[in-house]
């Protein structure tokens, strides 16, 4: 494990103080096969205020794919690895906006806040039932049009814990929730960027909602940035 050492002013006297650095792991994630058919969200845009909200006919995005197989909304995060107690970083933010979640996949820490936000014309509920057992708890609210946000947290770790809308049943977001800071979500250009992991070896996993998940074997080093790259092929 690499250290450095700085040198501290204490009582009038130098001290060697030995700090260890942090790496990186960054890569891509892609495609190989032909995604599915997105399909049509027909009661969205034949709902009387929501279909107002949208010139085109709205269909799901669960694949979403560049023109090279980039594969955005890929969940990548370092498994074996101890983090802070508590989440450190800004809340994550979770509009209503078009009668539709956004961002439909993000990812946070236990104990970081989540704010929902309703940027519609219409109100909605915020629904989260967590499985049998979590400790993350119940949530169900009304949200009126442009009202005060909401805000929740998860307790618990899990993949893909569910927002849903009983109001308007298409709509859907999921959350991936870590006892850790050390994760990331690929961008629509398929890359994504793990900062602050401590030097070592670690299996990597790269999650997707409908491929499912891959892993490989990564060392973390101080004097250099990890590279890990992930193929997710069609069912």
């Amino acid at each position: 494990m690499k250290k450095a050492f700085v040198l501290t002013v204490a009582a009038g006297m130098l001290t060697a103080v030995s700090v260890v650095r942090a790496g990186d792991i960054s890569g891509t994630v892609s495609m190989k096969g032909t995604p599915p058919k997105e399909v049509d969200i027909a009661p969205l845009k034949s709902d009387p205020t929501c279909g107002k909200l949208h010139t085109d006919m709205p269909t799901t995005h669960f694949y979403v794919v560049g023109p090279k197989g980039e594969l955005a909304d890929v969940v990548v995060s370092v498994e074996g690895v101890s983090g802070p107690g508590s989440a450190s970083a800004e809340p994550a933010v979770l509009d209503q906006k078009g009668c539709e979640y956004t961002p439909s996949i993000f990812a946070v820490q236990t104990g970081q806040k989540i704010v929902i936000k309703n940027s519609d014309p219409v109100a909605h509920n915020v629904h989260i039932d967590p499985e049998t057992g979590s400790k993350n708890k119940f949530f169900n609210q009304l949200q009126v049009p442009n009202g005060p946000d909401l805000s929740y947290t998860f307790e618990a770790p899990g993949d893909f814990q569910k927002f849903k809308c009983d109001v308007h049943n298409w709509m859907f977001s999921w959350a991936c929730v870590f006892p850790h800071p050390f994760f990331a979500v690929s961008a629509k250009d398929g890359t994504f960027k793990i900062t602050g992991v401590p030097p070592g070896k670690y299996k990597v996993r790269a999650i997707h909602r409908k491929l499912g998940a891959v892993t490989q074997e990564v060392e973390v080093k101080a004097t250099e940035p990890a590279k890990a790259d992930f193929i997710l092929e069609t069912k």
